[in-house]
């Protein structure tokens, strides 16, 4: 019970995912900034921004509903969960479950679902804009995903326990050796960026366009939660990307060497992209993307 409860709240729970995402965030700024010539921001500023936010006062629109201050907590507590099991499978093996990859899948999906939720509450013309094209955006990129992972539980011989996954990989090599391994990783890698909400996908948001689209009413601790999602996020992408498809070492230098070799792809990406319309982005989706996951299920099918 006491090894549970630490699990949860501090390692690979709560306290380590948190601190890792906001690190990564700070990566994100960091690089970002040498992209464009800037020096960036401190290693602790996403910490201290962090601390800020909940020491100021959450406005609550007047015609919000309950579900506006639900929402943030409901999709912080659905991460959470979802890298604590993860983390699990990747630093405690024996502990794992069956079917904690169809679980981690399905938690994966309830942010957005609680971004959506929470910027339809404030009754916002703007936040409904950005939350119907968060709602676009999930149409688009859920398929090719699940796809992405199908190709992994049939290269795995149909195991959905993610230490069986990691276990078959140490056994003969990682699935991204394989041509189906390669295209199925690189269907996952856009729809990580997508889930992350990172340019070129940043359409919900693009304060730009929208001044904030789905979190232009949040305030306070409120902006905190969802802050500090996006950064358990950033975490918690790059781990199940390691987990599925560069599972061959999974020792420390090498778990942490792939967790920065994919996140700095991710940045690179967003620092070198322009935003898609929300139109151009379903396109992209259920075209492209899900070809590319396609061929990789029946590649997979086919022994390749």
């Amino acid at each position: 019970m006491l090894k549970s409860i630490f699990n949860y709240l501090i390692f690979p729970g709560f306290v380590f995912s948190s601190i890792i995402g906001l690190l990564a965030c700070w990566v994100d700024r960091k690089v970002s900034a040498r992209i464009q010539w800037r020096v960036g921001p401190p290693w602790y500023q996403n910490f201290v921004d962090l601390i800020k936010l909940c020491g100021k006062e959450t406005i609550v629109p007047k015609q919000a509903k309950m579900t506006f201050l639900l929402a943030p907590c409901l999709g912080f507590l659905s991460l959470l969960l979802a890298a604590t099991i993860l983390g699990i499978a990747l630093f405690f093996p024996q502990e794992s479950f069956t079917g904690d990859l169809i679980v981690v899948v399905y938690l994966l999906i309830i942010p957005a679902i609680a971004l959506i939720i929470g910027a339809s509450s404030s009754r916002n013309p703007l936040a409904s804009v950005g939350a119907s094209r968060e709602m676009k955006l999930v149409l688009g990129y859920e398929l090719p995903f699940i796809l992405s992972i199908a190709t992994v539980i049939i290269k795995s011989q149909g195991s959905i326990r993610l230490s069986d996954i990691l276990t078959f990989q140490l056994n003969f090599n990682s699935f991204f050796s394989s041509p189906s391994g390669i295209l199925a990783f690189i269907a996952a890698l856009f729809c990580a960026q997508a889930k992350l909400g990172l340019t070129p996908f940043e359409v919900a948001e693009a304060e730009q366009e929208i001044m904030g689209g789905t979190l232009i009413e949040y305030s306070g601790p409120a902006l905190a939660v969802f802050k500090l999602t996006k950064a358990v996020l950033l975490y918690t992408m790059p781990v199940l990307l390691i987990v599925l498809f560069l599972g061959k070492d999974i020792s420390p230098i090498f778990v942490i060497g792939k967790f920065i070799i994919i996140l700095v792809v991710f940045i690179l990406i967003k620092n070198t992209s322009p935003r898609l319309r929300i139109d151009q982005v379903v396109r992209f989706f259920w075209g492209p993307v899900t070809a590319i996951a396609t061929a990789a299920v029946v590649l997979a099918l086919l022994g390749r």
